[in-house]
């Protein structure tokens, strides 16, 4: 029978195939996902079933779960102690790993100072968007030992397997998966079906092999993973870069883990000699300046599993315009509305006839409800132009009724804000904490005025 060629659609988040396009996908609901792709039926399906079974491939027979012998999985270090820890003590034998991140973040350099920060591992690095000589240079620029590091320049996923199947390396770098193409479908590079068959043909390859490869995958403007949703659900790990290209902080977040905790964070600073580990954050972006100045608050968040402290930096001036203006950097502008209008409905201040910046020093964005207190705080101190002491911090939730809620974990804050010197933490009410570190005084505060009560009392 000779082969066809008929046009389908792909559902861009589930995968889902239809024989025509859907505004709606009826397999996950989502809307406008479905993307148009050429299918090939009869004889030409037959090296794509081929593929399924490896050449050389021993043939499995199930197992009784009772008769299984569990062991540790067996983890290689990668030389960098931010990456092995959001990893959960190194990268697993055999496992997949999808990096992504915006273009210029920095993915293709963090998994470039794998290999020349770990001699000890012999990489085998896939460059699918760069030429050789590209990569020498950022080498060159990163610096570090390359002796056992070896650039392969192609994007045909059968001969990167052939290749990696005959070195037998001890660590696989793809940048990237969007770029990489399987001769078995007819699609070009980046389709959905293209992507699927790739990340299914690696993810054998490490399993067979016991080769761990990271690949590097690309965002769409949405900020998720190009692509397929269930090129998620391939993948053992899912590590996300974050930050803006304008500052100088990347966060690496673990948004899938089958090895470990998702509830990790990697700080990595942007220099000209690559990413640098931030071993401690909280001293990078807690205040830089000696005088008190108004306006400025610290709050003891918690990211993941990781406090930290973060400057908060408010500016209140008279409106310039009729309509006020409200502008936020690194911090939902429509909370810090919700902020406003609790403290001028619950605390009476009038902020309303008044412009309101708010800022999150280091270029961090901030999602947790915990840094509301020191929000609040930064605003107040910038309304009434007196400076809140560099030795105090807070953290808390604030209610719609202007109460102060708790939120998790309040006594791992208070002990970091006490290791980097703090004499003072505003916590909630309602905090139920214990075995508090000496040297620093918790301060609990039920709602907005009684914090305004306690902090502003000196005020004249």
């Amino acid at each position: 029978m000779a082969s066809k060629e008929k046009t389908v659609w792909f559902c861009k988040n589930c995968g889902t195939e239809s024989p025509k396009w859907m505004g709606r996908c009826p397999a996950c609901g989502e809307w406008n996902t479905m993307v148009e792709s050429t299918s090939v039926t009869g004889k030409a399906q037959a090296p794509s079933r081929a593929a399924a079974q490896a050449p050389g491939a021993p043939r499995r027979s199930p197992e009784n779960l009772r008769n299984i012998n569990f062991a540790a999985e067996n983890r290689r270090s990668l030389g960098n102690g931010e990456l092995d820890r959001l990893l959960g003590g190194g990268i697993v034998e055999g496992s997949l790993v999808l990096l992504g991140g915006e273009p210029g973040i920095g993915k293709s350099t963090l998994s470039l100072q794998i290999p020349l920060g770990c001699p000890n591992l012999k990489t085998l690095y896939v460059t699918g968007e760069e030429s050789l000589r590209q990569v020498k240079m950022r080498a060159q620029r990163i610096g570090g030992d390359d002796s056992n590091c070896y650039i392969y320049s192609e994007t045909l996923v059968e001969n990167i397997i052939a290749e990696a199947r005959r070195m037998m390396p001890e660590l696989m770098v793809v940048d990237s998966v969007q770029t990489m193409f399987s001769e078995n479908v007819d699609s070009s590079p980046g389709s959905v079906t293209q992507i699927k068959e790739t990340a299914a043909s690696l993810l054998r390859l490490a399993k067979e092999t016991g080769i761990p490869i990271i690949l590097i995958g690309h965002i769409t403007k949405e900020g998720t993973l190009a692509g397929p949703k269930i090129l998620e659900h391939i993948v053992d790990v899912v590590l996300q870069f974050e930050g803006d290209n304008s500052g100088s902080y990347r966060l690496v977040r673990s948004i899938k883990n089958r090895f470990g905790s998702t509830s990790e964070l990697a700080v990595y600073e942007m220099t000209g000699k690559g990413l640098r580990e931030v071993a401690n954050p909280s001293e990078m972006l807690i205040p830089m300046h000696d005088q008190g100045l108004s306006g400025v608050a610290v709050a003891a968040m918690l990211d993941g599993a990781r406090p930290f402290l973060i400057e908060v930096q408010s500016l209140v001036s008279s409106a310039a315009y009729p309509t006020p203006q409200r502008s936020a950097t690194g911090f939902d502008v429509r909370r810090l509305n919700m902020l406003l209008a609790v403290l001028e409905k619950r605390a009476g201040f009038r902020l309303g006839v008044k412009d309101v910046f708010l800022n999150m020093a280091g270029g961090l964005r901030v999602t947790e409800p915990g840094c509301d207190l020191a929000v609040v705080s930064a605003v107040l101190s910038s309304n009434f132009d007196f400076p809140i002491p560099s030795d105090v911090c807070f953290v808390g939730e604030v209610g719609l009724s202007g109460e102060i809620r708790p939120v998790a974990q309040t006594d791992r804050r208070v002990t970091e804000a006490a290791r980097l010197g703090f004499r003072k933490i505003y916590v909630s009410s309602y905090s139920s904490l214990e075995n508090m570190p000496k040297g620093i005084e918790v301060v609990k505060v039920s709602d907005i005025p009684a914090l305004c009560r306690s902090l502003f009392r000196n005020n004249d």
